[in-house]
């Protein structure tokens, strides 16, 4: 153990054994449903653009998305590529000390510098930040998913910012609401949305 704690090739194996599980753990724990910006759980979502981050044209109507060059994605890129670089040398060839070291951190940045162009030009024009507007759910049109219990808690499906969504949602008169019913959105608390069946209120669907 104190062998293993003084030997600077095995510290550099740490960091490239850390960065690897990290990203084997990020990839398939929600690499596949990533959004850019706060991360939650194994999901990162987009956030607003700040001065100094990479910026990509969003679509109308919506914000454009933005990543900070220093995020997960790029340390962990930093950390394999440092941490094997450094490892590299110091086992099959006569760099030593701080050769080694200049050497890794320049693979290390060159490294997250790859993985920060991929996410700001290649994943980033793809995604943008919905507006307030368009996630309002006050007078959205939905239909109930599941069944909808009086005084009880069901579920709506409906559509908004081009993608299906669905939310829990209870009759705002409390009665009971069956499966398939078009239901209009009334108001929208605490992650509940409160409804009441279209039939019920007057005047044409909304197109």
């Amino acid at each position: 153990m104190h062998t293993f704690l003084l030997s600077a090739e095995n510290w550099y194996l740490v960091c490239f054994g850390i960065g690897l599980v990290l990203s084997l753990l990020t990839f398939f724990g929600g690499f596949g449903h990533l959004h850019f910006g706060h991360m939650h759980g194994g999901h990162l979502h987009l956030g607003h653009s700040h001065a100094g981050h990479a910026h990509a044209p969003g679509p109308a109507g919506g914000h454009d998305a933005s990543i900070s060059p220093f995020n997960g994605f790029t340390l962990m890129a930093f950390l394999c590529w440092f941490g094997g670089t450094g490892y590299l040398l110091h086992r099959f060839t006569g760099v030593f000390g701080l050769g080694v070291l200049a050497i890794s951190v320049i693979s290390g940045l060159l490294g997250a510098a790859v993985i920060f162009w991929f996410l700001a030009r290649v994943l980033l024009p793809s995604e943008r930040v919905l507006t307030a507007e368009e996630t309002e759910m006050t007078g959205v049109l939905a239909r109930v998913s599941s069944p909808i219990r009086e005084g009880g808690t069901g579920e709506i499906a409906y559509s908004q910012g081009g993608a299906r969504r669905a939310a829990a949602a209870r009759s705002d008169a409390g009665g009971a609401i069956s499966r398939d019913v078009e239901v209009v959105v009334l108001r929208y608390e605490r992650g509940i949305a409160y409804v009441r069946p279209w039939s019920e209120l007057e005047g044409p669907p909304p197109i």
